[in-house]
């Protein structure tokens, strides 16, 4: 044992520096699971694989004819395990999703552990600068695609005016370049106030905007909220 205790030294090292690689550009984000989560997790998973590896020196030398090893059993219980983890990143706040990169990530680097603890040091190191830049570059690509941005509407008006009907009401969201979608409809006070809800589509948020400077230049509503979400 003593010969290989340096290898298991460079492997633990090994995965403290590619977790920690990973968990820097999450805590420079200000995500939830940051450089130390991201570290502990990397580190534990090759300290798991290293326990499979070298088990042989824990089993008496009468019993080691009758043992069997695989080492993706070993493998499926840390992913398993770390799914866990992962789930406790993914935070819902109102309509929004956010710590689903932030799982993803847990979840890679758990496996660069796993990598690390069996030897194969090229795959890890690709896998976590690969890791690195889709966290970081990608996130500029991401923010150069198209994509539809979703709010929820609710307009309030007061039943003792003419208010607008629903018609009118779409007419003016699609004139600021916005779809609406899934109405509904409810009472307030005693019926006093009536109630639009709806859900928008726009590719830009800058339309939501303007949507609401609308409305607030429109005496027959009472009150409204625009909520984005992802």
């Amino acid at each position: 044992m003593e010969p290989e205790l340096p290898l298991i030294i460079n492997r633990l090292l090994l995965a403290l520096l590619a977790g920690g690689i990973i968990g820097i550009e999450r805590a420079i984000h200000g995500r939830e699971a940051g450089f130390r989560t991201h570290a502990l997790v990397c580190v534990s998973s090759s300290l798991l694989m290293l326990l499979m590896a070298y088990q042989w020196h824990l089993i008496p030398q009468e019993f080691i004819d009758t043992v069997r090893t695989d080492p993706t059993r070993m493998a499926q219980g840390i992913m398993t395990g770390i799914g866990f983890l992962g789930a406790g990143v993914i935070i819902k706040e109102g309509l929004t999703v956010r710590g689903l990169t932030t799982a993803a990530s847990i979840w890679m680097t758990a496996a660069i552990g796993i990598v690390i603890g069996l030897g194969f040091y090229e795959p890890a190191m690709i896998a976590t600068l690969v890791t690195v830049m889709t966290l970081s570059m990608f996130r500029w690509i991401e923010s150069m695609i198209p994509s539809m941005k979703y709010a929820q509407l609710s307009v309030r008006f007061m039943r003792s005016h003419q208010y607008t009907d629903e018609d009118a009401l779409r007419a003016l969201i699609s004139a600021h370049k916005i779809k609406s979608f899934e109405a509904g409809y409810q009472l307030y006070d005693q019926g006093s106030h009536f109630q639009y809800q709806m859900t928008l589509r726009t590719t830009d948020t800058k339309n939501f905007r303007s949507l609401a400077q609308s409305l607030m230049d429109r005496e027959d509503v009472h009150e409204f909220k625009i909520t984005p979400f992802s």
